[in-house]
């Protein structure tokens, strides 16, 4: 599946690999439903690019069902979802600030792995009526993990699970959908230069950098972007998790 003519939804499309993404698919002819918190960067993403924005919080079955009924309103349906909203943390399960907080724990997990979930459930009801293609697809779910999923440092115990939960579920999930012919694989990015990553200074960036074995540099968002266009491509690629890391197995810390 390619992205001519498509309507994809971007979550997290106002910045960084989302915003990347949504990029790549106006390029390729495509229109971007962008979905995120930030309704200034969003809306610029959307009306630059030809697209869609809606204010959305991932986690609210409303929000995301409003974003859907707005995109197949104005497209006639939605062809694809990439999942790239999400947040990090950094807190010891017990450090000197005391315990873990349950609550921060929770919140992380809601967001990045039911928020992923929430998108994914409510975007397949939308695409399963589709017409399918002539490789009997009828839509194609791109979700965003982390290596930290497999090598989670000190302090990611709650980043690391929430990224964890949402490779777990990549195959069943494609299996869930397969009679549909949605296919559902993931993207598990290494350290990259995102907006989140801007307010490191440059000499910790170019630590960061040194650390990954080839290309020895920080990632950049249209490299993911770029995997996801081959992912769409691909009709085999169903189920999996990529790493996208330049080889890179993080250290503790």
């Amino acid at each position: 599946m390619n992205f001519d003519q498509k309507a994809i939804i971007v979550t997290g499309g106002g910045s960084g690999l989302g915003e990347a993404t949504a990029r790549k698919i106006a390029s390729a002819g495509g229109y971007p439903i962008i979905l995120d918190l930030n309704e200034e960067k969003g809306q610029a993403v959307a009306d630059e690019l030809n697209g869609l924005f809606f204010k959305t919080n991932v986690v609210k079955e409303e929000d995301v069902q409003a974003a859907i009924n707005g995109a197949v309103e104005k497209f006639g349906s939605i062809q694809g979802v990439v999942n790239c909203a999400g947040l990090g943390t950094s807190t010891r399960v017990v450090g000197r600030k005391g315990v873990f907080p349950l609550d921060e724990f929770n919140y992380i997990i809601q967001v990045n792995l039911v928020g992923t979930f929430n998108v994914i459930r409510l975007a397949a009801a939308a695409m399963m009526t589709n017409e399918p293609n002539e490789h009997g697809e009828r839509g194609v779910i791109v979700n965003t993990a982390s290596v930290a999923a497999f090598d989670g440092q000190i302090g990611q115990a709650a980043y690391s699970a929430s990224k964890s939960g949402i490779v777990g579920m990549t195959l069943p999930i494609a299996r869930d959908l397969a009679s549909y012919g949605i296919r559902v694989m993931t993207i598990a990015p290494g350290i990259f230069d995102t907006p989140l990553m801007n307010s490191a200074p440059q000499a910790v960036k170019e630590a960061l950098g040194k650390q990954i074995p080839f290309p020895s540099r920080l990632g950049e968002a249209d490299e993911y972007a770029h995997l996801v266009t081959a992912i769409f491509e691909n009709p085999m690629l169903n189920g999996e998790t990529i790493r996208l890391d330049g080889a890179i197995r993080m250290a503790p810390r």
